[in-house]
């Protein structure tokens, strides 16, 4: 007898982002503007690793994905970068164009970007792989979008980081919701690197710390934020501790 081989229904079901409940999640950010959570510094810090990681060159056209209320975006543009910034939330958008004037700001989804094929020379993640159930289909867009040649940067918060896991990982008892969608949970670095290889690039991954934060959405946790930065900065930075430092980096080129 023939056997069927054919996938479960089940597989054929892709996890998919509630993409309604990450606009009224991140409008809402855009009423008080407190999406920037890094202090100056440490944003200046994370723009640093992610143009050294992509080897932009000036006058790169770079899109900027995940940008929220645009801070990376006019960061890339100060560095004589062309950035376009893309978030789904058409609230954030607005407020990118109102404080960044001289700045591109396109409300879209990440998963079916408004670029043509080969027409970008560089892609920034910020933050946004680890608000997909399966960032595979964003992989496939970055690629899609990228010149032979191009690279990618993506940052997201490091599921390794005992912080992290223990603040958000929904498997912690010490697990929060606040501040964070349903979607949103810390990322494996080899899971993120295999899905962006999966998707034709060759990745690679570093890891970094003492980003420190200025503002937390959890009014409970606020007054930690200090004890957290200092822990943050000097217990992670030996070499040998670089897995579980509290950010992954993932790179990588488009062939």
């Amino acid at each position: 007898p023939r056997m069927n081989t054919a996938p479960a229904p089940d597989k054929l079901q892709e996890k998919l982002q509630d993409k309604q409940k990450e606009i009224t999640f991140f409008d809402g950010h855009a009423a008080h503007d407190s999406y920037d959570v890094f202090t100056p510094e440490s944003s200046a810090r994370l723009i640093d690793a992610i143009v050294r990681l992509g080897k932009f060159k000036r006058g790169d056209r770079l899109a900027d994905l995940g940008c929220g209320s645009g801070v990376f975006t006019d960061l890339l543009h100060k560095r004589g970068f062309v950035p376009a910034g893309l978030d789904i939330s058409p609230k954030l958008i607005a407020l990118g164009r109102q404080k960044y004037p001289g700045v591109t700001f396109l409300e879209g989804d990440v998963e079916k970007l408004p670029f043509p094929d080969g027409s970008i020379d560089g892609v920034v993640l910020s933050g946004i792989v680890h608000h997909l159930p399966d960032p595979s289909r964003c992989a496939a867009e970055a690629f899609r979008v990228l010149k032979p040649g191009g690279r990618f940067v993506a940052f997201d918060p490091n599921r390794a980081n005992p912080f992290m896991w223990l603040y958000r990982v929904k498997a912690s008892p010490f697990y929060s919701p606040v501040g964070v969608t349903e979607n949103e949970q810390p990322v494996s670095a080899k899971a993120v690197a295999a899905t962006f290889a999966g998707a034709g690039f060759k990745t690679g991954t570093e890891y970094l710390s003492n980003l420190r934060y200025q503002y937390v959405a959890s009014s409970r946790v606020r007054w930690l934020l200090p004890i957290y930065n200092a822990i943050d900065s000097a217990v992670f930075a030996p070499g040998f501790m670089a897995p579980f430092r509290s950010f992954v980096l993932t790179y990588g080129e488009k062939p």
